[in-house]
């Protein structure tokens, strides 16, 4: 074995998402292995998702390999640095990548990994494994996009590797390697639905302050749209699944190639259930009636705030209204919509909050998921706040969602405004659709009240004085694609 893979996502092991059961495997992490395998390497996937930490343990110390390649995000933090101990215990090279490393880099280095890719890591990963193996994890000066320690302990940051021009001559994803029926089973049982995840695209242009981009970069790069539709083909005939899911940042962002796509799947009678994310601003009517014709079941659209002023803060280039708009336009079509609601942006005032709800009620999604904003290192968010940034815990022990901005509102008061806002937009919602049961309907607005007045309570309170640490838990905004290696 050349190296084998894996990452630190353990259903079994994390409460939170086995309320949710929707996982995909690492796409980054498969498009690795089998870019690898297309050059001759024998690799081996150890896909974590349905086992625990202990099982990991336990093949590690049978098949001991030499060398072991984790993929982690800012979710899988603390149990990506358990399994680099492991590794270290059984005489195992370690090297990480994904969008957490790159930005502590020393620090993993410092825990025990021996390099940390920086961007993407198939032709990296190419390289360094025979370089590893000849020179040892010192001396990798010749391998781009690698942070690593000389023989001296000094840290090396090699230049940064180019990023792949065609996309399009890159194997799919080695689906084979892990059980993605097990995958599908499990969405089947809890949603009644099965999933497949696939990328038309990596990187994404725009300039949202908040949003990391320490894989792809800022550069947005396509497949063609045969290539793609290919892939489709194959999953439908391979796993009939019942839906998929386009993890791309944006699907719509190139109109032409979009509606390209759109062609290219209606020639070969392809149509299969999908969600995916777009931006109001990539949507006309010729869009929508091509997503419809291609069975869109939900778009998310990434609102953010309600509050044009926190918008152009965040550099969003979006418009309020445009976003009710097109979610107007959506919905008309047979398109749900959902949105994707971020709380706490620097500068945020309760009155941005309120326009927020505004938003919300005018806008009527089906479906809105909310965040609490919080600095990601590296990204231009942090550098804003980054004299503000403080923590009380110890690195290995925490996560960039455990970050605190010095004199925001406090997380507490977090908590109360997802509480009212949550609450007051479904109440809404039911008056507006003429619902009858006065039960639920009593149950949100007291809920909602609660919100509200635990708002005022807590208006004064701000972090890093007076404000309780909430849970701090939900699904990272600024990961939602599926960026990885």
């Amino acid at each position: 074995m050349d190296i084998l893979l894996s990452h630190g996502y353990f259903i079994a092991e994390d409460e939170h998402e086995q309320k949710i059961m929707k996982p995909y495997p690492t796409l980054g992490l498969l498009y690795i292995s089998s870019h690898l395998k297309a050059k001759g390497f024998h690799v081996e996937v150890y896909d974590s998702t349905f086992a625990t930490l202990a099982e990991f343990e336990a093949y590690v110390r049978q098949t001991r390999p030499g060398l072991v390649g984790l993929y982690c995000n800012l979710m899988t933090k603390q149990n990506v640095l358990k399994m680099i101990r492991l590794c270290q215990e059984v005489g195992a090279r370690v090297v990480v990548g994904g969008p957490e490393p790159p930005n502590y880099a020393q620090e993993y280095l410092d825990f025990g990994a021996d390099a940390v890719v920086i961007g993407e890591g198939e032709v990296t990963l190419e390289e360094l494994i025979p370089a590893l193996a000849q020179h040892g994890p010192h001396r990798l000066h010749g391998v781009f996009g690698l942070v690593f320690r000389d023989e001296l302990g000094q840290l090396v940051k090699t230049p940064a590797r180019p990023q792949i021009a065609d996309l399009s001559a890159q194997p799919w994803p080695d689906r084979e390697a892990i059980d993605l029926d097990r995958y599908l089973s499990t969405w089947k049982t809890h949603h009644g639905v099965s999933s497949v995840s696939l990328i038309t695209a990596r990187g994404c242009p725009y300039t949202c302050t908040w949003c990391s981009h320490s894989v792809f970069g800022e550069t947005h790069r396509r497949r063609t749209p045969q290539d793609v539709a290919d892939e489709v083909a194959w999953i439908a005939e391979r796993y009939q699944p019942d839906q998929l899911w386009y993890a791309d940042d944006v699907l719509t962002i190139h109109p032409r190639w979009f509606l390209q796509y759109a062609d290219e799947l209606k020639k070969r009678n392809l149509k299969i259930p999908f969600e995916c994310i777009s931006r109001a601003d990539r949507l006309n009517d010729k869009i929508i009636d091509a997503l419809a014709e291609m069975q869109c079941d939900r778009l998310w659209i990434g609102a953010e705030s309600g509050s044009q002023r926190i918008l152009d803060r965040m550099q969003r280039k979006a418009n309020i209204e445009d976003v009710q708009a097109k979610t107007k336009l959506l919905q008309a079509r047979g398109i749900s919509v959902g949105m994707f609601i971020m709380l706490g942006y620097e500068g945020e005032e309760v009155a941005d909050i309120e326009a927020t709800v505004d938003h919300l009620k005018k806008s009527n999604p089906d479906i809105f998921l909310t965040t609490v904003a919080y600095p990601i290192k590296g990204t231009r968010y942090y550098q804003a706040v980054e004299s503000q940034v403080v923590s009380h815990l110890d690195w290995a022990i925490r996560t960039d969602r455990d970050l605190k901005v010095n004199g925001r509102y406090s997380r507490r008061f977090y908590n109360y405004a997802t509480r009212w806002m949550v609450n007051e937009v479904n109440l809404h919602k039911l008056r507006v659709s003429g619902s009858k049961d006065l039960g639920r309907m009593a149950k949100m607005f007291i809920n909602a009240q609660r919100g509200r007045w635990g708002m005022r309570l807590t208006q004064n309170e701000r972090e890093g004085g007076g404000g309780q640490p909430g849970s701090g838990r939900g699904w990272p905004a600024q990961e939602r694609a599926v960026e990885g290696w």
